[in-house]
């Protein structure tokens, strides 16, 4: 089953980098989310770290209370990645206690010389099991960082609402740049068991595909090669393509082995492989995972290109 988390814990290419590393994690995309306007840049969220509104709403909770300046009447977003797992590779458990072992919890407003509410410590949840662990986690690590001399954690703790993704050259950001700066910020305390995590699956996949044997329409379709094993980017392309796919082009699912009297140009071995067919023969085709602007980008092509 796949889940979607958003954790914020300072600059974000850290925290994607992190994140992106442990098995289970199909998917991990920097952000913003958090704040009161819409569509934010990085620009905009950089030039809005030093509003005060956060600190406002929790001096009235104190007591007191003050005409807030224009400025202060905006929320600012969060650095924050999204991340998107496969809880029977890894669970919502070991994820948590990570991103509080990942930064320093205690710190309001930054981490380390990063400073600014774009950098505040932050999780935001989809489900109200994930909202359980959260707050049961997060009363363990309070303990934990009580007994080492901590203070308080000052994490928002929040259901997600609207996520933007950032600009493309901070995706994978470290990645693409591996002398990138990429700050330690983490406290030292750790929990002692942080839950499950699993290399692999030994579970078949795609029963229902076992024995399919797909032939040639007439006229356009297209046509996903899938695994018979555990493919975590197969998933993510039914998850984020073709779960919201409403097109009249069929679409349909087949392992490399069962497809019979097609005319191809792409090898089958990668999984998924996306190919646009038209009367049988391969028009476009892609190997690999392809995210939603790319597939109706190549969708678009194939519809004028007949």
């Amino acid at each position: 089953m796949l889940s979607e988390i958003a954790f914020a814990a300072g600059c974000f290419w850290g925290v994607e980098k992190n994140f992106e590393q442990i098995p289970g994690v199909v998917d991990a995309v920097s952000g913003y989310t958090g704040g009161s306007y819409d569509n934010p840049s990085y620009r905009q969220v950089l030039d809005h770290r030093n509003d005060t509104s956060g600190l406002s709403q929790l001096l009235e909770k104190n007591g007191w209370k003050d005409e807030p300046k224009e400025s202060e009447k905006i929320t600012n977003h969060t650095e924050a990645v999204k991340v998107l797992y496969d809880s029977k590779l890894v669970s919502t458990e070991y994820l948590v206690k990570n991103f509080w072992e990942l930064h320093d919890p205690t710190q309001v407003n930054g981490q380390g010389n990063d400073i600014g509410n774009n950098y505040r410590s932050a999780i935001y949840w989809t489900n109200d099991d994930q909202k359980k662990i959260v707050l049961e986690t997060h009363d363990e690590y309070q303990k934990l960082l009580t007994q080492k001399g901590f203070g308080k954690i000052v994490t928002e703790l929040e259901p997600l609402g609207k996520f933007w993704s950032a600009e493309s050259y901070h995706q994978d950001y470290l990645a693409k740049n591996p002398n990138g700066y990429c700050p330690n910020h983490k406290t030292g305390v750790k929990f002692a068991d942080k839950g499950m995590i699993k290399e692999k699956l030994s579970e078949t996949y795609n029963e229902h595909l076992k024995d399919v044997i797909l032939q040639p329409l007439d006229g356009k379709e297209i046509v996903v090669i899938e695994s018979d094993s555990y493919c975590p980017y197969c998933i993510a392309f039914k998850e984020k393509v073709l779960k919201e796919y409403r097109g009249s082009i069929p679409v349909r699912s087949v392992f490399a082995h069962n497809i019979k009297g097609y005319k191809l140009k792409t090898p089958t071995f990668a999984t998924p492989t996306i190919l646009f067919i038209e009367n049988g023969v391969e028009k476009l085709g892609f190997q690999g995972y392809l995210a939603p602007n790319e597939f109706y980008q190549a969708l678009e092509k194939f519809k004028l290109n007949s």
